[in-house]
Formats: C-alpha cells, structure tokens, sequence
C-alpha cells in the first residue's frame, strides 16, 4: 500500500497494530421487512472515564434516531485498550461493526489492505463536508487517493507560557527564534528555568525537532522525508537537528531533561518552576476550565506559536494531528445508512464537543456562537487560518521506524550523536523498509 499521506495523535502504539489479514465484515443485516434498520456502532468512551463524551454520543444518536425512524443505533462501549484488541479480533473474523472509530495513519493500513473501510469520499463530497474540516485532517485518513475515516478531534501542539514569570524580568511572546534565545538567556540569567521538558517519553523532543524541520524547511520536508520522496539528509532537516541542540548548549531545557517523563514536566510547569512548555492542546482544560487547578495559576497561563526561524516556514503551521475518526466497515449491511450516520454525526459533534467537553474538534469552529475561555477561542481562531498541520513524525512512520526515530531524538538531545549522524540513522532505518 502507498504510504498514508502525513498531515496531521502522537503514540505509536496506536500503530502497532498486528498484520490483520481477511476481509472487513458488516454490521446487522435489514430486518428484511423494509421497516427498521440497524447500525452496529462501536466506541471507545465509556461513561465511567469519559463522561462527557459518551453523553454527546448518546445525544447525537437519540437526535439521529427521531430524525431516522426507521434506523436503529446499537452501541457497544469499550475503553481504549479494550476497543483495540476487539477491533483487531473483530477484523480477523470479517465482522467489524458498522460503524467504529479508528486512529489515522499507520493504525489504519492493515485494515486498509484488507480492504475492511470503505472509502468515504462520496460523503466528504456531499453538501461540501470536506470543506468543514480543519486544513490537512482529513488527509490524515487517506492512502492511495482515498479517504477512510471522518476525523472527530484534532490536537497541536504550542508554546504554553508563565506570564507571571514573563511580566517579572519584562519579557514577551517571541515571535523568531533570535527572540526566544534572549527570553531563554534572560531566564538563565535569573535563575529560572526556561523550559520544561520530559523527554524519557522521546516524543516529546519529537516535537521540537519537528517545529524546527517546519520553520527551516518548510511543511513538506520532513514529510518527504519519512514518504521517501525526500531525504533526512536535506540540508533543513539536518539543521533543524543542529538548531535542537544548539537549545541544548544553551540550557533552554530542565535539568537531567532525558531522565524525566512528560508528567514530570507539566508538574515543574503547573507548580511555576519552569516558565514554558510545548505540548499539544489536550492540555488546554488544565489552563482554563479545571477547577482542580488553581485560579491564580490558571489566569496566568497563556501560549505562543512556535517561533518562527529563518527558513521557508512560518507561523501558521502546525505540528500536530487527529486523534479518533469514524470508519464505515466495507462489507456493512447497511452501507448506506451507515454513510449517513457518520456523515451526521460529524456534522453534530464540533461545536457540541469543544462546548460541552473541552475537546478541539477536526471541523472548524465560529467561535462566536460558542461559549468558550478566551484561549479556547484564540486556538480556535488559529487552527481555522492554519495553512498546514503536520502529522506527528513517529505516527507516519511504522512502528519499527518509529521506535528509531524516538531513540535518535534522546540521543541528538543528550548530544550523543551529531546531526549528519541523526540524518543518517533515519536514511538507513527507512531504506531498509523500501
């Protein structure tokens, strides 16, 4: 299969998924009668951990059910892990449900080549849905000119900022990279530390390293790179793994950085003691809406976009990608009313999302209809102007790629190998795939 065109949920494990052969499977056959139909529908957010979420389904299920007489939701609700494993037995037995969720990219190519989703252009098409989503999400969900999966949520990933900190030495949002440096050097020199970094978990690092080969190549070169109508050894790419550790050697980042997980790190920075943090906007309810934060702390955070450098990138784009989006299972019974339901479905969730649970929807958002925290609108605003959103490095690549990819970013951070070598390591880890 073509690689999955890289744009736009930052684990590989969701990729990890074994080879799955067979055909796809349908839902529950007609009744015969010409009277009611059933969709199987399957999701992965249970009331007792995503509360929120699993009443938006209900609610958008009873609305589709009064407007669809004749059509008859049955759910089956499993946590994340388990609608995995399911998934997978479910795929190996030919009888996927109607209508599921499934995670971009590489998680989706074995389904894929089992021919098990059917490609929902024709919904994208209709009543200009494509047209709704935010600029590069739905090509998240495409390989070989085809779209299998409506996406639902989107996160990317920006620069959350102390302003508390930044109004005590006089600094503002730099806007360059010659900007942040002296906002990193004036922390320094004052004892604070600049940013918080966890990067043990590596995909953290990931995403500086990513920003820097956006800002410095442009929003295609690294995604070539990883398709292989590119190289790591582009001059930008290698740069972009030079100017990481040039934020190394000037101690942007916590001490003993690479020992630390990611919860380490949003620690130090939701108790003050570092004054940034790039991580994605799953973060935003703890900056606005959760009240097990502090007030105080919650009014004095705000974000930036990463700098731009001097190079072919700029301000709006994004490192970021989808997270859950909704399959049509190939052999349904009822493909059709299966197509409809998503396609409503999709339709029904951005604002009621974003509003009611705090989640950053696939589609756009008018901010102005919807009652959100200022910085809710604001991320908003910028992923409806975003020009391009690129999909996590480790998401595009296979798993074993992935893995390498994620220990040459700890090892380009402590300085244990030099960009070229970084460049190189990523050449051979994809030449042995072609």
């Amino acid at each position: 299969m073509k690689k999955l065109k890289a744009v736009t949920y930052l684990t590989s494990a969701l990729a990890a998924t074994a080879i799955i052969t067979g055909c796809g499977g349908g839902g529950d056959e007609a009744s015969g009668d010409g009277e009611t139909k059933t969709i199987d529908f399957m999701h992965l957010w249970p009331e007792g951990s995503s509360a929120d979420h699993n009443r938006i389904v209900e609610d958008i299920i009873a609305e589709y059910e009064e407007q669809n007489p004749d059509v008859n939701v049955e759910l089956e609700v499993l946590s994340n892990e388990q609608y995995k494993d399911k998934l997978q037995v479910l795929a190996t037995s030919g009888e996927l449900p109607d209508v599921g969720m499934t995670w971009p990219a590489g998680f989706m190519e074995p389904y894929i080549d089992g021919e098990m989703f059917a490609p929902l252009d024709d919904v994208l098409d209709e009543d200009g849905l494509r047209d709704e989503f935010v600029a590069s999400t739905v090509e998240a969900y495409e390989a070989d000119g085809n779209t299998y999966g409506l996406p639902l949520e989107l996160n990317v990933a920006t620069v959350f900022y102390n302003k508390a900190i930044f109004d005590e030495y006089g600094l503002e949002e730099p806007t360059t990279y010659e900007e942040m440096e002296e906002v990193i050097n004036t922390l320094n020199e004052n004892d604070v530390n600049p940013i918080a970094l966890g990067n043990r978990d590596r995909w953290t690092g990931s995403l500086w390293y990513m920003y820097f080969a956006d800002r410095i190549g442009g929003s295609d070169t690294l995604t070539n790179a990883i398709d292989r109508s590119g190289s790591f050894e582009d001059p930008a790419l290698i740069e972009a793994a030079a100017k990481t550790q040039e934020m190394v050697d000037m101690g942007a980042f916590s001490e003993g950085f690479n020992g630390l997980a990611d919860e380490e790190a949003k620690s130090m920075f939701m108790n003050e003691q570092s004054a940034m943090y790039l991580i994605a906007t799953w973060d935003l309810p703890n900056y606005t809406t959760n009240e097990d934060v502090p007030q105080e702390f919650r009014d004095s955070v705000d974000y930036f976009s990463f700098p731009t450098v001097d190079g072919e990138g700029n301000e709006n784009s994004f490192v970021g990608g989808p997270g859950v989006g909704l399959f049509v299972s190939e052999n349904s019974d009822v493909k059709e009313e299966s197509k409809d339901f998503v396609k409503y479905f999709t339709e029904q969730w951005g604002d009621t999302a974003v509003q009611d649970a705090g989640v950053i929807p696939a589609t756009t958002v008018d901010t102005e209809e919807v009652d959100l925290p200022d910085m809710y609108n604001e991320v908003l605003d910028d992923l409806n102007t975003a020009e391009n959103i690129t999909l996590f490095a480790d998401v595009q690549m296979s798993p074993d790629v992935a893995d390498q990819h994620l220990n040459a970013i700890q090892s380009l951070f402590g300085n244990e190998i030099t960009p070229e070598e970084f460049a190189e390591l990523h050449e051979q880890a994809l030449s042995e795939e072609e």
